[in-house]
């Protein structure tokens, strides 16, 4: 469970907020708004500077008519919720067996040491905390890391700390591929032109 040190001694959704959950749990067939806990745990987490405190839980649980203790296993289990404070950037490296094969460690090394902090540690002034995590579904970019809400990709020791500094001085790094070598997940170097489609859709050639 979350750190009590740190637990605030209330917790209630903002207006906005509970007019956005009111909505997610519209979503759901008569009988089953119990379904929402998950959207409502992340919105919470986002009103909660990227944690969830208890008293946060015990909100959403009496707002589904759920008993805590569902709440607390449904926290517990998905690694996308946090029970502690964490930094104002949360930098999430993917390090399975794609990244992994790419060169995740090297990004992963690349943020300990510029960061001076290990996997689950932040930063002393609060500004990043450091994860190690499994496969967030950008496997053809790799290797990646996600940040907030933006991933960042086809990394390497020196673009990764190129992404940091950026958020050290409060800029927003483009997310995607960081080399420039391709646009979303195109293969690196292909240039479409005015006769050519793009592999993999009508007309594209999908041989290698």
């Amino acid at each position: 469970m979350s750190d009590t040190n740190v637990e605030p001694a209330s917790f209630a959704f903002t207006e906005e907020n509970l007019a956005q959950a009111a909505k997610i749990i519209a979503k759901y067939p008569e009988g089953r708004q119990q379904s929402a806990v998950m959207p409502l745990l992340d919105l919470a987490q986002r009103q909660g500077d990227g944690w969830l405190p208890r008293v946060a839980m015990d909100y959403i649980a009496d707002l589904l008519g759920m008993p805590p203790i569902r709440v607390y296993e449904v926290a517990t289990f998905y690694t996308m919720y946090n029970l502690k404070p964490i930094g104002r950037h949360h930098v999430q490296v993917c390090t399975t067996t794609p990244c992994w094969l790419r060169g995740s460690d090297e990004v992963l090394g690349a943020c300990r040491k510029h960061l001076g902090i290990e996997v689950g540690e932040t930063t002393e002034d609060g500004l990043f905390t450091l994860a190690e995590v499994e496969c967030l579904g950008a496997c053809a970019n790799a290797p990646m890391m996600q940040i907030g809400d933006d991933y960042y990709e086809d990394l390497d020791a020196e673009l990764t700390v190129r992404v940091l500094e950026a958020l050290k001085r409060g800029e927003t790094p483009k997310p995607g591929p960081q080399t420039g070598r391709r646009r979303g997940s195109e293969p690196e170097g292909w240039q479409p032109s005015a006769t050519q489609a793009a592999p993999g859709t009508a007309g594209g050639n999908d041989a290698a």
